[in-house]
């Protein structure tokens, strides 16, 4: 496997919920899928799991050195659980060209913070 790149990101959890208040469903529904939201709010943080959710996306694609201004779509970057709960990432519509890559996910969050890390790999074998 190569490495493609790594990405983190944090995100100030009552700055993301500040936003949401602000902005609503206008600003949830650009950024989030149906099924980002739908994990959320069956939350009792729901504001902790999606400022999560926005710096893993923030950090898959930084480490795919992809610049947002290239008609990148945030909801087209889903951040799903594998059966176990792992954290994975579904590549859709204008993230499609990435499908193939494997990404490593590591998320966390508290009231405060929402920090994720990003792994991308390419299949095949390492220089």
């Amino acid at each position: 496997m190569k490495i493609v790149g790594t990405g983190v990101d944090l995100v100030e959890v009552p700055r993301f919920h500040q936003a949401v208040q602000r902005w609503g469903a206008v600003f949830l529904n650009r950024i989030f899928t149906p099924s980002e939201l739908e994990y959320a709010r069956g939350r009792k943080t729901a504001a902790q799991h999606l400022a999560v959710r926005f710096a893993a996306k923030e950090a898959v694609v930084k480490a795919l050195g992809a610049p947002k201004g290239l008609g990148l779509e945030w909801h087209d970057l889903e951040i799903s659980r594998t059966p176990a709960g792992q954290p994975k990432v579904v590549f859709h519509r204008s993230m499609r060209r990435w499908v193939g890559l494997e990404v490593h996910l590591s998320m966390t969050h508290t009231a405060e913070h929402a920090i994720a890390t990003a792994l991308v790999v390419a299949p095949g074998k390492s220089e």
